[in-house]
């Protein structure tokens, strides 16, 4: 089971930050011991926080990056609502990750051949016949606690075969979607969830403290051999009663 590492900052401009140069750290190690870094990125506030703080970082070079999806809507790529198109105006137009390393699904397809099809890149970008092993997974939390598009009371949460599931009827729009299953999530080598916003404390205090029933998806995501961080700021740790960390500023975590 992880070693689950709960951080603490004043407000997302100090988590901003910390988190550029977790995945900075996490990258020159993957690199050195494996020769490139397998990263998979959600949508939400992740995207412009990344886009402000990693092309910030000196000296980055993401030319042996892989960078994966850890869900995408069914849209096309112009779309408002593609989690690829947003992180392609916002990072990767300012980093220099190829695009070969960009993992994208095939958004003209239908449902279930999309998460095939992505499910086949995958498989062929980690050489894996069973799991691909992500050096790191940054995920978001929604206000219902899913996340990835694992969504409470769906199907999907049973998912133990699939690396990539179809989602066609997502509680929040758009309804069509792809998403990683548990079996992916829980085999990377560090997953760091970012949670910021006094609207998330009550659903956080539920996921992190522990409740009476089932446990919301974002409680089941603990990595079986990685690390797990929770980034959060002030607001949103705001009804935690566990002990936490408080880096410094510059801290590396």
């Amino acid at each position: 089971m992880a070693c689950r590492r709960v951080a603490v900052f004043p407000s997302s401009a100090e988590l901003g930050p910390a988190l550029a140069r977790l995945v900075a750290s996490r990258a020159a190690e993957a690199v050195g011991a494996r020769g490139r870094f397998t990263l998979g990125l959600s949508g939400g506030s992740l995207v412009s926080m990344l886009g402000k703080e990693l092309p910030a970082l000196p000296d980055l070079d993401c030319s042996k990056w892989i960078v994966g999806f850890c869900d995408e809507r069914l849209v096309p790529f112009g779309h408002p609502e593609s989690t690829y198109g947003l992180y392609k105006n916002q990072l990767f137009s300012k980093i220099n990750v190829p695009d070969s390393g960009i993992l994208t699904i095939d958004a003209s397809l239908l449902l279930h051949e999309c998460a095939e099809d992505y499910a086949r890149k995958l498989k062929e970008a980690f050489q894996a016949e069973d799991l691909p092993v992500f050096d790191l997974l940054l995920l978001g939390m929604g206000p219902d606690g899913h996340t990835c598009s694992l969504f409470p009371d769906q199907p999907v949460l049973q998912e133990t075969e699939k690396i990539v599931a179809p989602v066609s009827n997502s509680p929040k729009p758009p309804p069509q979607r792809v998403t990683m299953t548990f079996p992916v999530v829980n085999a990377a080598r560090c997953v760091a969830f970012v949670s910021t916003g006094g609207s998330k404390a009550a659903v956080l205090k539920e996921v992190l403290e522990g409740s009476e029933g089932p446990a919301l998806p974002a409680a089941r995501v603990a990595p079986s051999k990685g690390e797990l961080f929770w980034l959060l700021d002030d607001p949103a740790a705001a009804s935690l009663t566990i002990q936490v960390e408080r880096p410094g500023a510059g801290a590396k975590l």
